[in-house]
């Protein structure tokens, strides 16, 4: 071997020696946006998909279970706990130094009939099921302490606002059950058995004004209290249309002047108006509609990296397009696209954009 060749071998093997990591591997969307987590909602078969579990490690730092941690999966029977599916989520992300995000623990969807009733059928009572409550959340969250970072503790209590009714709160199984303090109960519950994770109120429309105006009362109210939250989640699941950038920066400001950690914990743009069961895009979505979705997509980042001392967590609400629960839904049959990542793993425009505007910086 020639002596020249044998000093450039010298040369690229110091250059990998010395060269840090996040420049020998491909950067991806947490090395672009480091200055919040950038996180993701992974499904049980994740890790059936080489292609996801690639994207996963090269673009996130944060991780979500879509489902394992709801109480119908996790908690299917009332002596029966089936940790196995989010096991295998907790050991991927410790030996790919993610973090991980509980989802969820109080929910009055996906949570089996049981949990509210007798062995006869008959409603619990208040004590039985806060009794109930505290032995779901303190066993999950004992099973996991020291190993999640934070949990969504209460989803979905809101009510959606309509007309003149002052009712901000849902009247679920738990509050006709125990009453409006079961929220407060909950978060009590999760801090005596994990005193070091984060404890999250999870909700969808957030950035609707007056569901805005419910939340800031409910969580001032809880704050009051002595209630132990330490951050609200603004589900991200939009669409190209609405809500308005500026609706969602005034939410944000909003929960932040609350003295709480803001996170958009569900993200995907949809190409279609919620209430819109129309199949527009049956094989696929026309160019100028993925420039309008790129386009949306900037809006949202450029505001979040505006407010990115406020914001600690982006988790958007699965990797692809393949894995969308959009997919399906509310149109039967019908494929949606409201990922950064089409179904075969691939950038899309939404991506190019978003990266774009850390490269201009």
């Amino acid at each position: 071997m020639k002596s020249s060749t044998i000093v450039v071998l010298l040369l690229l093997a110091l250059n990998v020696m010395f060269c840090p990591w996040s420049m020998v591997q491909a950067q991806g969307l947490k090395d672009y946006y480091d200055d919040f987590l950038i996180g993701v909602a992974l499904g049980r078969n994740f890790a059936m998909d080489e292609q996801v579990v690639k994207l996963v490690k090269q673009h996130f730092n944060s991780v979500t279970p879509e489902n394992e941690m709801k109480w119908e999966v996790i908690h299917p029977k009332p002596d029966q706990y089936a940790f196995e599916k989010m096991d295998a989520l907790v050991e991927f992300a410790r030996q790919n130094n993610l973090k991980v995000i509980g989802h969820t623990l109080t929910w009055h969807s996906q949570t089996p009939r049981w949990v509210f009733e007798n062995q006869d059928g008959s409603p619990l009572n208040r004590e039985a099921l806060l009794a109930r409550m505290q032995e779901h959340i303190q066993t999950v969250l004992t099973h996991y302490k020291g190993k999640i970072w934070g949990y969504d503790v209460v989803n979905e209590a809101l009510v959606d606002p309509s007309g003149e009714s002052e009712e901000i709160l849902r009247d679920s199984p738990y509050r006709k059950i125990i009453g409006d303090d079961f929220i407060e109960h909950s978060f009590r519950f999760a801090r005596e058995a994990d005193p070091d994770a984060e404890l999250y109120y999870n909700d969808y429309n957030m950035a609707n004004p007056q569901k805005r105006d419910n939340a800031v009362k409910l969580l001032q109210g809880l704050l009051a209290k002595g209630t132990p939250i330490d951050g609200v989640g603004l589900q991200g699941h939009w669409n190209i249309y609405d809500p308005s950038i500026e609706d969602i920066e005034a939410a944000i400001i909003a929960y932040h002047n609350l003295g709480l950690k803001v996170m958009v914990t569900e993200l995907d743009v949809s190409l279609y108006k919620f209430d819109d069961h129309r199949n527009l895009y049956p094989e696929s979505v026309p160019d100028s509609m993925l420039a309008v979705q790129a386009e949306r997509y900037a809006a949202l980042f450029t505001l979040f990296q505006k407010h990115h001392d406020k914001i600690t967590r982006i988790t958007f609400w699965g990797p692809t397009d393949r894995y969308s629960w959009l997919n399906n839904f509310p149109a039967r049959g019908r494929a949606n696209y409201p990922m950064l990542f089409d179904r075969q793993g691939a950038p899309k425009p939404a991506y190019d954009a978003v990266i774009r505007l850390r490269e201009k910086e």
